[in-house]
C-alpha cells in the first residue's frame, strides 16, 4: 500500500491506538450487563445506560463536526484519551445508577461492536489524508480489521472476573478491576497520541463545514441512521444479556462466543477490499449485509444454544464486511476539504439513532420478549440495505 510521504509512522500510531481501545471495548461490552446486574440493577438499566453512552457520543461528535476545526486535531485526540481514563475510573469507583449514567453519557464507554466514540471522526480524517483511491479503501480495511481483531481478543478477557472469583476474589471487586484497566489503557493511548505530529495547515481538512457534498451526506446520514437504530436493539451488551437470559451462559462462554464472532468479523473485513474491487463499494455494503441479517432473525428462534451460536457465527462472518466499505465510500463521494465534516455528520445521526433503541431493546428483554429485538433488528437492517442500494446504485464508486 502506498502512503503519502511521512504518513507511515502516523498511521502506525493510529492503528495501535485503535487496537488498544478496541481490546478494552471488547470485554467491556460483555461485562457491562454483568456488572450492572452485580450492582443489583434490572435488565432495563442495561439498555438505559447503553442509550446514555450512545447519546453522549453522538453529541460529542456533533460538537466536533461543528467546532472541532477551531482546535488542533492532535489536542482533541489527547483530550479524548484523558476522557477515556476518567470513564474507566468513574465506572470502577461508582455504584449509584445516576452517577454511572452521567459517566456513561459524557464518557467513552462502548456497548457495541463498532467504534462510536469521538475518536472515530478524528482518526478517520487523518487516515483519509494518508492514501488515495484503492489505497484508502485498504487503509480503512486495516483500521477496521485492527479494531475487530483486538476487540475479539478483548472479549476473551471477559473471562478474567470468573478466573479471579475462582481464586477467591470478590466478584464485584473483580469486575471493578476491569474498568480500572480500561482507564489505564486510556493513559496508554494518551502517551501514544502525544507522539502524533501536528498537522500542517495544508494537510488539515479545513474548513470543516460541508459544501458541495452536503446533499449526498444528508441522504447517506438518513439511511445510516435507520441501520444504526436497528443495530442499537442488539448492541453487544444486549446480545450478551440475551445469551445470559435465554441460555444462562457464563461470562467465560459469552467471551468465547464474542471472540469467535469478532475473529470472523475481522476476517470478513480483510476480504472487503477485494470484494469491493470486483463489485464496488456500494454492492459490497448491501449484498453482504442482507444475508447477515437473515441469520440474525433465524437465531432469534433457535431452540438450543449450539444452533443459536452457529447461526450467530454465520452472521458474524458477513455482518462487518460493510464497515470498511462504508467508511471508504463516504470519503470517496465528498471533496477532500469536507472529509472531516462528512465523517462527523454521518457518524452523529448514526449515534443518535442508535441511542434511541437500546432502552427499547432492554425493555423488551425485561418483558420476556427475548426474540423481538433480534427480529426487529434484522428486518429494519434489511430495509436499510434495500433503500441504500436503490438510492445510490447509480452513484456507486468502484473503490
Amino acid at each position: 500500500m502506498s502512503l503519502a510521504a511521512g504518513a507511515a509512522a502516523e498511521v502506525r500510531l493510529l492503528l495501535i491506538g485503535r487496537g488498544l481501545r478496541a481490546f478494552v471495548d471488547g470485554y467491556v461490552a460483555v461485562l457491562l450487563p454483568a456488572y450492572l446486574l452485580a450492582l443489583g440493577y434490572d435488565i432495563w438499566h442495561v439498555g438505559m445506560l447503553s442509550t446514555a453512552t450512545l447519546l453522549g457520543s453522538a453529541l460529542a461528535t456533533l460538537a466536533l463536526g461543528a467546532w472541532g476545526h477551531r482546535s488542533s486535531p492532535r489536542l482533541l485526540l489527547l483530550g479524548a484519551a484523558l476522557l477515556m481514563t476518567a470513564t474507566g475510573l468513574g465506572f470502577a469507583g461508582l455504584s449509584a445508577f445516576w452517577p454511572l449514567l452521567l459517566v456513561a453519557f459524557v464518557g467513552t464507554l462502548n456497548p457495541g461492536a463498532g467504534d462510536v466514540s469521538v475518536f472515530l471522526p478524528l482518526e478517520h480524517a487523518r487516515l483519509a489524508l494518508a492514501a488515495e483511491g484503492d489505497g484508502r479503501t485498504r487503509l480503512f480495511a486495516r483500521y477496521s480489521l485492527t479494531g475487530a481483531l483486538c476487540a475479539a481478543f478483548g472479549a476473551l478477557a471477559a473471562a478474567v472476573p470468573d478466573i479471579l472469583t475462582g481464586a477467591g476474589i470478590d466478584r464485584l471487586v473483580a469486575l471493578r478491576a476491569m474498568f480500572v484497566a480500561y482507564g489505564g489503557v486510556g493513559m496508554l493511548v494518551w502517551l501514544l497520541y502525544a507522539r502524533l505530529p501536528q498537522q500542517s495547515e495544508e494537510r488539515r481538512a479545513a474548513p470543516a463545514a460541508l459544501g458541495p457534498s452536503r446533499a449526498i451526506v444528508i441522504r447517506l446520514s438518513a439511511l445510516f441512521s435507520l441501520d444504526a437504530f436497528a443495530g442499537g436493539l442488539v448492541v453487544n451488551s444486549l446480545l450478551a444479556l440475551w445469551l445470559f437470559e435465554r441460555f444462562g451462559v457464563s461470562l467465560t462462554a459469552a467471551g468465547a462466543f464474542f471472540f469467535w464472532a469478532g475473529l470472523l468479523g475481522a476476517i470478513s473485513q480483510l476480504a472487503a477490499p477485494r470484494v469491493a474491487r470486483r463489485i464496488g463499494l456500494l454492492n459490497t455494503m448491501v449484498f453482504t449485509h442482507i444475508p447477515a441479517n437473515l441469520f440474525l432473525i433465524l437465531a432469534a428462534f433457535a431452540p438450543n444454544l449450539g444452533l443459536a451460536i452457529a447461526i450467530l457465527l454465520l452472521r458474524a462472518a458477513l455482518s462487518q464486511m460493510d464497515v470498511p466499505a462504508r467508511s471508504a465510500y463516504v470519503m470517496s463521494v465528498v471533496t477532500p476539504p469536507e472529509r472531516a465534516a462528512a465523517a462527523s455528520f454521518t457518524a452523529v445521526p448514526r449515534s443518535l439513532a442508535a441511542a434511541l433503541s437500546p432502552t427499547l431493546g432492554g425493555l423488551l428483554f425485561a418483558a420476556g420478549w427475548l426474540a423481538t429485538p433480534l427480529v426487529a433488528c434484522g428486518c429494519l437492517k434489511i430495509a436499510y440495505d434495500l433503500a441504500l442500494w436503490r438510492a445510490f446504485r447509480r452513484h456507486s464508486v468502484g473503490t
